[in-house]
């Protein structure tokens, strides 16, 4: 047992104002849904475009459903939101004539970069063709992500005032915000000041993440190129190590001498392989989803990938491994190197 004075310092709760929970160690929780709601309203309520053709504005936040918190965790910031929302605008030509549409945002929630959210928008039913359609579906969509990137980057920093409290020499600790997606990271289990809500979610430290896109073009066959990443002495052959490979729903694979390890979610001949896929370096535990798709192209074939949960850290080592390991190690094994025009 330590000494008094010598024990871990996360834990030492003297001299201290709230005398509770040093440093955050625990969780803290702090709900941003009420904050989350005005200040979206306040920005969409902002959004005003204008050209020679006259005027579009939102004027209501007809929908807003969602939440929001801010989660504290070991001096991390773990956020989280998910919100639905429609919106009223109106354009008025120079001539005086108003015309009402509607904008759709499904998806605006953690999970989604900005870029990614799909902002619809549309004229209201039986409302007459306008040129203001197009204005309100650039330079309006542009004001509302713009919109969109304030209320995020505030939630991050405005609203998370205080969640960081003082340490026992009464200054405070600031850690740059970790943005989380939702379902991407391995849950720990959480006791003793853990709350009852946070329990029964079984809600737990989740690490920054990222998605990666690669495209690249083989000169074969869709189906011989599906057949190189489920066989298993093809995958030895272009990794040129051993492997373990079992091509079916639920099959599991072990490549390059058991630093890649994963389980296959979903295949479809020649068009389309899904996988659970991590590296061994990686926190235990947690695994990315890597989905492949493959497009005939005449004689070639193209491949698209998308990998989602790939720890942010790990970004540039993950799709460098991609392209250097298995699609440059493809070519270079079974000559489907692109054709050169």
């Amino acid at each position: 047992m330590a000494k008094w004075g010598e024990g871990d310092p996360r834990w030492i709760v003297e001299q201290r104002a709230d005398a509770t929970n040093v440093n955050n160690w625990h969780w803290t929780e702090r709900d941003a849904s009420n904050w989350s709601s005005e200040k979206l309203k306040s920005l969409f309520l902002a959004v005003r475009a204008e050209n020679a053709e006259g005027t579009c504005e939102v004027t209501e936040v007809s929908k807003l459903d969602g939440e929001a918190s801010i989660n504290n965790r070991k001096g991390k910031l773990i956020f989280f939101y998910e919100w639905n929302i429609k919106l009223a605008w109106t354009g008025t030509t120079n001539t005086g004539v108003k015309y009402k549409g509607h904008v759709e945002i499904p998806n605006l929630s953690d999970e989604n970069d900005v870029d990614e959210i799909e902002i619809s928008v549309s004229l209201a039913k039986d409302e007459p063709d306008t040129n203001l359609l197009a204005l309100m579906k650039q330079e309006g969509v542009e004001q509302i992500s713009n919109a969109l990137r304030t209320y995020i980057s505030t939630l991050k920093t405005e609203f998370t005032q205080g969640m960081i409290l003082p340490t026992v020499n009464g200054e405070q600790s600031n850690p740059a915000p970790h943005p989380v997606r939702k379902g991407d990271d391995r849950k720990v289990t959480e006791s003793g000041n853990t709350s009852n809500a946070l329990k029964s979610k079984s809600v737990g430290v989740k690490i920054p993440t990222c998605k990666i896109t690669l495209k690249d073009t083989f000169l074969t066959s869709p189906d011989e190129l599906y057949r190189v990443f489920i066989t298993q002495e093809m995958v030895q052959a272009f990794t040129h190590c051993s492997a373990v490979v079992e091509a079916d729903k639920g099959g599991k694979f072990q490549l390059l001498d058991g630093s890649v390890t994963g389980e296959f979610t979903e295949l479809v001949p020649e068009k389309h392989i899904a996988m659970k896929w991590r590296f061994k370096s990686w926190p235990e535990g947690h695994v990315a989803t890597i989905n492949l798709t493959f497009i005939d192209r005449a004689g070639e074939t193209e491949v698209h990938l998308e990998g989602r949960g790939i720890p942010a850290r790990e970004e540039e080592r993950t799709r460098e491994g991609w392209q250097r390991y298995y699609f440059e190690g493809i070519k270079q094994t079974f000559g489907y190197g692109a054709r050169l025009f």
